[in-house]
């Protein structure tokens, strides 16, 4: 029974993200067309969305508000889709297929998936530095300082560094 909750759970939360994702992200109709479709292609429909079932998780024990959750759990899953549509590039690992479909570049090409890429991690930054209700300026600074140990040099991106060089060495 507890895990059959579970699912459901998973499954709202699951359903939420893709909704507040496509609420975030720019329409595919907003100038440049082509990089808001490419945004929107690399994000949405796809992914297990686990880092927003932790997210959600931590929340909802802390008591934080659905909005708050759903802005602060998209920010996340931008950076990843973001690490994603990087990695999938001819110059890191060169895949040609991500969730089943087309990878980024290979859908657009390569320089807007680098753009891509660029515009998700600042627009991540930018949602979760947009005042929210009852989140005090200081714990809003606190996570950008967080997500961005995370991902930077010290977390995601170095990782990746580390990755290549090991490749490099092959």
């Amino acid at each position: 029974m507890a895990n059959e909750s579970f699912i459901g759970w998973m499954t709202q939360i699951q359903q939420t993200m893709e909704t507040a994702l496509a609420r975030f992200l720019p329409s595919a109709d907003t100038l440049p067309q082509r990089l808001h479709q490419a945004m929107r292609y690399a994000t949405l429909e796809g992914g297990k969305r686990v880092r927003p079932l932790l997210a959600f998780a931590a929340g909802e024990l802390s008591g934080a508000s659905a909005e708050n959750l759903a802005r602060v759990a998209a920010a996340v899953e931008m950076i990843h889709a973001y690490s994603l549509v990087h990695d999938d590039l001819p110059c890191m690992d060169d895949d040609v297929l991500r969730r089943g479909k087309p990878t980024c570049h290979v859908e657009f090409d390569e320089a807007t998936a680098l753009l891509v890429g660029d515009a998700l991690q600042t627009l991540a930054f930018e949602l979760i530095a947009t005042p929210m209700e009852g989140v005090s300026p200081a714990s809003q600074l606190a996570m950008c300082h967080t997500l961005a140990r995370a991902s930077g040099h010290g977390g995601m991106a170095g990782g990746q560094a580390i990755d290549l060089a090991a490749w490099a060495r092959r």
